[in-house]
């Protein structure tokens, strides 16, 4: 599968958490080519089943990606200008000078303004300039904005995809789009692989405002083994060096509370199996992913997680190598071709012999 073209595409479309209508559709369209049974739940998450070969009732594994975006909507029609704030966690530094669209009763192209720096305090001028104090021009009057634009209509950043050197590549929206064509890949490599398990590859909603698509789509599932696939922290200046992970060095595997040890052993022995190169992450809480919620749906679920090494996360121009996405691709399709009954009896807490009461 061409990854980039894919990423393009996905990287321009609109998906503000919430209101995913666009981007679900390319996604919808793109697994019905990868799967046996794609459908979209009752929250917006596009579920595809590749069926496995194993005997009837299958084991499931379930893969998971968001696919919604960081936005903003409108709060106020202010004299031919619109005040905005944020869904999800923008990084407000970046959103001055910005261009974007307004998606009112039809698509309006507008820049984000703030008051000239000569009009401001000396202290002003040195500070971040604050979300209530940007306005949104769309080159209307009042009256004409008041027939196209209301209150609640969303705006997303207007940003085009970037190819630079050395194969990385440039965007908004990579956060976690990258992990959809991720999920894409395997599916497209699980074509010419046998694998005995399920495969439940959903691209799920709202992750941005609370994980809430991966609570409802591992709730309908109910998997036997869940891996969500995210993006971390890049190497790059001014990240701490115990949370960077480096851009074309593969995928990071997670370790930590929320991660089954038995998932992390398999998906490095199958990396290192594979010559596929990775890296490991700590973390020592909650991954504030999709992890999170399926880990802990219904009774338990023995969770794994991999991240996307990505430069100005939660920025319009986030930035990842592609060889790490056709290795995360690559590395999670043998996994699930690796996975048999075998492997349900290394996801079991057993107590050692002899410490039984």
């Amino acid at each position: 599968m061409e990854l980039v073209p894919f990423l393009k595409v996905l990287s321009e479309a609109s998906g503000v958490s919430g209101y995913e209508t666009e981007v679900r559709e390319i996604v919808r369209e793109r697994f019905a080519t990868l799967a046996d049974e794609v459908c979209v739940d009752a929250l917006g998450n596009v579920i595809a089943l590749k069926r496995g070969i194993g005997p009837e009732p299958r084991r499931r594994i379930m893969l998971a990606g968001h696919m919604d975006e960081i936005g903003l909507i409108v709060t106020r029609l202010d004299k031919g200008f619109l005040r905005f704030t944020q869904v999800g966690g923008f990084d407000v530094r970046t959103l001055m000078g910005q261009q974007v669209i307004v998606h009112g009763r039809k698509a309006l192209p507008g820049i984000i303004g703030c008051r000239p720096p000569h009009v401001l305090s000396e202290a002003d001028r040195h500070k971040p300039v604050p979300m209530d104090e940007l306005f949104i021009d769309v080159g209307l009057s009042q009256q004409e904005l008041e027939q196209v634009v209301r209150v609640g209509d969303l705006i997303t950043i207007r940003h085009p995809f970037i190819e630079l050197q050395n194969e990385l590549v440039s965007g908004k929206a990579f956060d976690d789009r990258a992990a959809v064509v991720c999920i894409a890949e395997c599916l497209d490599l699980l074509q010419g692989l046998r694998h005995e398990w399920d495969v439940y590859a959903v691209a799920t909603v709202q992750e941005e405002v609370g994980l809430r698509g991966a609570i409802t789509s591992t709730y309908g599932i109910a998997p036997d083994v869940g891996i969500a696939v995210d993006v971390g922290f890049g190497k790059q200046p001014g990240v701490p060096e115990g949370i960077a992970i480096e851009l074309n060095k593969g995928p990071a595997l997670c370790m930590g509370p929320n991660i089954h040890p038995a998932v992390f052993d398999m998906l490095k022995a199958t990396a290192t199996r594979y010559e596929i190169p990775f890296q490991v992450e700590i973390s020592t809480r909650g991954t504030g992913t999709d992890a999170n919620a399926i880990q802990l749906t219904r009774e338990g679920i023995p969770t794994g997680l991999l991240s996307i090494p990505l430069r100005s996360m939660h920025t319009p121009i986030e930035t990842l190598s592609v060889k790490d996405l056709a290795r995360t691709g690559r590395l999670l399709a043998h996994f699930i071709a690796g996975l048999d009954e075998r492997f349900i009896d290394k996801l079991t807490w057993k107590m050692p012999a002899g410490e039984a009461k």
